[in-house]
């Protein structure tokens, strides 16, 4: 499958899912009513300058507070304390927020083993720590399934106690392994990367950033070295990473990212970039899913500063902490992730599966 292949079968799976999403419980959820605030307090009745004329409408259900400038407007004088409906915002679906209400709020605390992440990892980038399955077709190799095991889960949390989408400065830690199998050759073991890391993060408002330290190390799989009495690559890096995102409303992220490793081994280079933009839907719509979108780009000095270049997109389904599941397409075309392969070039298509804490 050449590049405009893939370019065409990412552009069928957008325009399916754009249809799906007009759907009435989607839609319903994004509609819902502005709620009516029940003070509680009687309102006498009777004409009178601070009171509206008999033949006015009373509005059934609704309570009323002071407000003498729009009393002035409509012409009713100075109003009593029931004289204006007080209007609260749309209600949200629980832990969600809407593009216009800010992203936390309440009291920033100490928080030990806090559920939610501050700083999400990014949707396509190949080499985050989460649980994933790639079942993927390469041009030259064929058939093959890609797997992340792994995850990430905060340590401390200074921040506001909303688990979904927290305030405040977190240290996270992370960890994932990274084995390639063989479908057509009995699954063998191709290869396996290797990672660690502790992320701190920080959000305040639309605005996220991340400082964060990561060991990784490649190595060949033992049935791979029986097969090709191939010689395995020491590729090993100790870097550091500075990434900022920013959102533009609740469902989308743009992020960048810089990468330099202090210690680097079997053709490892210091430098490496990454940026790219996360469409996923905050709202938590219970069984009903979501669609989701990811463009990831990576840049190596290693590779001259070539890289590759990820699509991802299909449906979603978030839970009360943030967590997300998702499944659907996946595309790569650029540098092959793993790193026993170094200077490979591949173009990936297929299907995956991903849980992110």
């Amino acid at each position: 499958m050449t590049f405009h292949d893939g370019l065409v079968v990412c552009l069928a799976w957008g325009c399916l899912l754009a249809t799906a999403w007009v759907s009435p419980a989607a839609a319903q959820i994004r509609a819902l009513p502005p709620i009516v605030a029940d003070t509680g307090q009687p309102c006498s009745t009777g004409n009178s300058p601070d009171r509206p004329p008999d033949g006015a409408t009373p509005i059934s259900g609704l309570a009323m507070s002071s407000s003498p400038p729009l009393a002035s407007a409509v012409g009713w004088g100075q109003p009593a304390a029931c004289d204006i409906p007080e209007l609260l915002p749309p209600q949200m679906p629980q832990n969600a927020y809407s593009g216009q209400q800010p992203l936390a709020s309440g009291y920033w605390t100490w928080q030990v083993l806090p559920d939610g992440l501050i700083y999400r990892s990014y949707l396509a980038a190949g080499r985050e720590s989460r649980f994933a399955s790639h079942w993927i077709h390469e041009r030259d190799l064929g058939w093959l399934w890609d797997i992340s095991l792994g995850g990430r889960v905060g340590l401390l949390r200074y921040g506001t106690q909303n688990n979904n989408w927290p305030e405040g400065w977190q240290l996270d830690v992370e960890g994932a392994a990274f084995p390639r199998l063989a479908m057509e050759r009995d699954r063998d073991l191709v290869s396996a990367d290797f990672r660690v890391g502790f992320p701190l993060t920080v959000r305040r408002d639309r605005w996220e950033g991340k400082f964060s330290y990561y060991h990784l190390s490649s190595h060949l799989g033992d049935e791979f070295l029986e097969t090709f009495s191939a010689t395995r690559i020491n590729y090993v890096r100790d870097a550091l990473v500075v990434g900022i995102a920013f959102r533009p409303n609740s469902d989308v992220r743009l992020y960048s990212e810089a990468g330099w490793a202090f210690y680097t081994g079997g053709g490892s280079r210091p430098w490496e970039f990454q940026f790219g933009v996360d469409y996923s839907p905050a709202a938590q719509l219970g069984a009903f899913p979501a669609p989701f979108f990811a463009v990831n780009g990576r840049l190596r000095q290693e590779v001259d500063f070539g890289g590759n270049f990820t699509v991802q997109t299909g449906c979603q389904w978030r839970g009360q902490s943030g967590n997300l599941v998702r499944f659907g397409m996946h595309y790569l075309n650029g540098k092959t992730d793993q790193y026993q392969f170094l200077p490979h070039h591949e173009e990936q298509i297929g299907l995956g599966v991903w849980y992110d804490y």
